[in-house]
């Protein structure tokens, strides 16, 4: 994965904690196979709960945008389908 993504301007409002976190995410996901993308999602996702850690919506919004820039269009539908099954399972 490009790590462009970590100089993006608008990640300097969130938290330090937070990045961090997504920097090991990002390291994770550039070992994996695109395959494995789910079960890394959830990987993180149960990491950041232990944690305390809570994205709002709107970090969450940017860091798709973010991460997914540079993915091909049929992996950005993809990411698309997460999106939607996550708000379907937390009943947003």
């Amino acid at each position: 994965m490009d790590n462009s993504w970590k100089n993006d301007p608008r990640l300097k409002a969130m938290d330090k904690e937070k990045l961090d976190l997504l920097t090991r995410f990002a390291d994770q996901v550039s070992q994996s196979e695109k395959e494995q993308l789910p079960q890394a999602l959830m990987a993180i996702h149960s990491e950041a709960r232990k944690q305390g850690i809570r994205f709002n919506d709107k970090e969450t919004a940017l860091l798709v945008n973010i991460l997914s820039a540079h993915m091909a269009p049929q992996e950005r539908k993809k990411i698309d389908l997460l999106k939607m099954l996550s708000k379907k399972i937390v009943g947003k």
